[in-house]
């Protein structure tokens, strides 16, 4: 089926061509054109923002083996929902996205059931055990964007080396997930400070992150391979960051909106919707991380979207499981503190983050609104004030630490190659 529309009046921000204007998008056929397509859907967009599609390069989608916490259907909606067109899913899922047949299993399901594009990531190990490399050549001829251990950190230093090395021969990057499981330890739950002290909680410390930050700087040293530390929650890993990419050392990271918006004070209730993996830290984090995403050490926004059944978060706090959804939110709270309240980066850069950051890092296709690419677009409404209600979720997930949050800013329309895949009700 062909997807035609045009998008009339809106102010058009396109950081990867440098555009900032009031203007007309156009597509035809699924992609972006010139010229008006014959025929095509007229959608006025008078007083709102057109960007490139969103990029959520960290989302679980728990498909295979977790369909009681979402389905890629399911975790879909909820991207479009919340104004991404193409979701990056992890590989923890049961049985592990480590070999050809599941990448392929997820595609096919995502081809039929996705509302909005999903690339798929490989395990860097097989099982995520983190001792055998997996089959990376055979994954990466599959369709695989990225290889990565989120959910379990390889804490061999020499699997990584092969890893690294094995990557860069098919110019894949890897997507760590920074922990030192000795210097955090198996019973950890949150933040190791003085909140951690008052609740009587084990908490591990920033060094469990900063360790594992410091080796990726190392084996992209050595390697030359590209490496991106997902979900960073501390402020040494920012200096790390800023250090090693001061010497061109192909070293990134990304900012997930919980780090920025919440501290380890806010588990002082013992609500299991703060637990989560990073755990929030210390005002002096953010402050950290906001001074990151100011200086451009820090060039990516994402969601580690990770639904949970409501039953398993209705729990002591020591056995739930770790994480929150953030895909319907995380444009709010982006708008919310990172232009509004806190005003560290202008429109452009938000968009830019969100965009064409993660698409080069990742290599595809997207992130733009040149002619010829393919027609996703989010159409955003900065200063559109809103209430968040978890029980309007189109992800099956309700853990979320923002139900009741105000809002200011939304995406109020997502087109996936000329098609409309949400749009906010008037």
């Amino acid at each position: 089926m062909s997807h035609s529309v045009n998008i009339r009046g809106g102010r058009i921000v396109d950081p990867s061509s440098g555009r900032d204007e009031t203007g007309d998008v156009f597509i035809a056929d699924g992609k972006f054109a010139a010229s008006p397509a014959p025929g095509a859907v007229e959608i006025d967009v008078r007083g709102l923002v057109v960007c490139p599609g969103f990029i959520d390069m960290h989302v679980h989608l728990r498909e295979p083996g977790h369909g009681a916490k979402e389905t890629i259907e399911t975790g879909t909606k909820a991207a479009a929902a919340g104004g991404f067109t193409s979701v990056v899913a992890m590989p923890n899922t049961n049985p592990v996205a480590d070999h050809p047949g599941i990448i392929a299993w997820m595609e096919e399901r995502a081809a039929q059931f996705g509302a909005v594009n999903v690339f798929t990531t490989g395990a860097i190990t097989v099982g995520s055990q983190g001792e055998q490399l997996a089959p990376i050549g055979a994954m990466a001829n599959a369709g695989i964007v990225a290889v990565t251990d989120d959910g379990r950190c390889v804490q061999n230093h020499e699997v990584m080396r092969r890893a690294a090395e094995y990557c860069g021969l098919f110019g894949l990057p890897i997507l760590d997930h920074c922990q030192d499981a000795s210097t955090a330890g198996a019973e950890a739950m949150m933040h190791e400070g003085y909140w951690s002290t008052v609740l009587g909680l084990p908490g591990w410390p920033r060094m469990a992150e900063e360790i594992i930050v410091a080796r990726d700087a190392l084996l992209s040293e050595a390697t030359g391979t590209a490496i991106h530390c997902q979900h960073l929650s501390a402020a040494g890993s920012v200096r790390i960051l800023r250090e090693a990419q001061s010497r061109g050392v192909r070293l990134s990271g990304e900012v997930c909106p919980h780090h920025i918006a919440l501290t380890d004070e806010s588990l002082a209730g013992y609500d299991t919707s703060f637990k989560m993996n990073p755990p929030l830290r210390e005002q002096s984090d953010i402050d950290a991380l906001l001074e990151g995403i100011a200086d451009r050490t820090i060039g990516i926004l994402a969601t580690d979207h990770a639904p949970h059944a409501v039953y398993e978060k209705e729990v002591e706090f020591a056995a739930a499981p770790f994480g929150i959804v953030g895909l319907e939110t995380a444009v709010g709270i982006f708008c919310e503190i990172l232009l509004h309240r806190c005003r560290v980066i202008d429109l452009p850069r938000l968009v830019a983050m969100l965009t064409i950051n993660p698409a080069r890092l990742l290599n595809l296709d997207r992130g733009t609104l040149a002619a010829g690419a393919p027609g996703d677009v989010t159409i955003l409404d900065p200063q559109r004030e809103w209430t968040v209600e978890r029980e309007t979720f189109a992800s099956k997930g309700r853990n979320t630490p923002f139900h009741g949050w105000k809002l200011r800013g939304r995406a109020v329309r997502t087109i996936v190659g000329g098609r409309t895949a949400w749009h906010l009700e008037a």
